[in-house]
């Protein structure tokens, strides 16, 4: 019984370690995008939320989502799969949302200090192009709360 025990874990074994491994997941070439926000004509001194939307054909086999949340001092380098790494190339809008980020919760809340001016993509005339290859640097983006 012992040994009958002992073939079996060991086929066992053998057979979850010689199974190929999965494929790794799609991913498609992405490239730097970084700018600046200033609210107001100055720095933001709080984290911004950025969302980066595609306006072109949306891509249902192997979709992205962009975005991230800028430094204190309005910094961003938009991400896609990892932090900084990039968008893929394409043609996109920028939305921003400002709320209190609440340490206990670790989110963020409350009323939206830009007025919802640039929450949605009809709303935000922050648009740009990433091109293959190339960088992509956004300069200072002026947001405003009045």
């Amino acid at each position: 019984m012992q040994i009958q025990q002992t073939v079996f874990l060991t086929l066992i074994t053998f057979s979850m370690f010689s199974c190929s491994s999965p494929e790794e997941p799609f991913t498609k070439k992405t490239y730097p995008v970084k700018g600046k926000i200033t609210v107001d004509g100055k720095e933001p001194g709080s984290p911004i939320q950025i969302q980066c939307l595609n306006t072109g054909e949306i891509d249902t086999e192997h979709p992205t989502a962009s975005g991230c949340n800028s430094s204190n001092d309005g910094t961003f380098e938009l991400s896609t799969y990892t932090t900084g790494d990039g968008i893929p190339p394409g043609d996109y809008v920028l939305t921003f949302v400002w709320k209190k980020f609440d340490i206990m919760s670790r989110g963020y809340g409350g009323p939206d200090k830009l007025k919802k001016r640039y929450d949605k993509p009809e709303k935000s005339k922050i648009k740009f192009s990433v091109t293959e290859g190339e960088p992509t640097d956004l300069g200072v983006i002026e947001l405003t709360t009045k």
